[in-house]
């Protein structure tokens, strides 16, 4: 069995960019390209847990911002397992980890999303 722990250095400068992105976003108040860009980080450091983890939260806390409480109920239990399932390999490929999907679905992962992998080497 695989453990995962930290985001390979060649694939966090991606992350870090749908983090970043969806900061500015988020703060212009354009809240679904906000959700978009999380979404998208989501997907890029879902296997690795601490990245797994920090996404979870940061969709807690928009969950809180924009008073979901589908959002909020639906992100703690993935922010109390997500990391967990990700150091274990055990992770739905391709989910974009909202409430609004089953957590443990996967879902084909989008053209733009597979090239960043191949460019990273993972």
């Amino acid at each position: 069995m695989k453990l995962y722990t930290s985001i390979p250095k060649e694939l966090k400068p991606y992350f870090n960019t749908e983090l970043e992105k969806y900061r500015t976003e988020n703060i212009s108040g354009n809240l679904l390209n906000a959700w978009n860009h999380l979404e998208r980080a989501h997907i890029i450091g879902q296997k690795y847990p601490y990245a797994h983890t920090l996404v979870h939260w940061k969709m807690l806390k928009f969950g809180f911002k924009i008073k979901s409480v589908k959002e909020i109920f639906g992100q703690i239990p993935r922010l109390i397992f997500g990391g967990v399932k990700s150091f274990v390999g055990k992770i739905p490929i391709g989910n974009p980890g909202g409430a609004n999907v089953a957590p443990l679905k996967s879902f084909p992962i989008k053209k733009e999303l597979q090239d960043i992998f191949t460019n990273a080497g993972v």
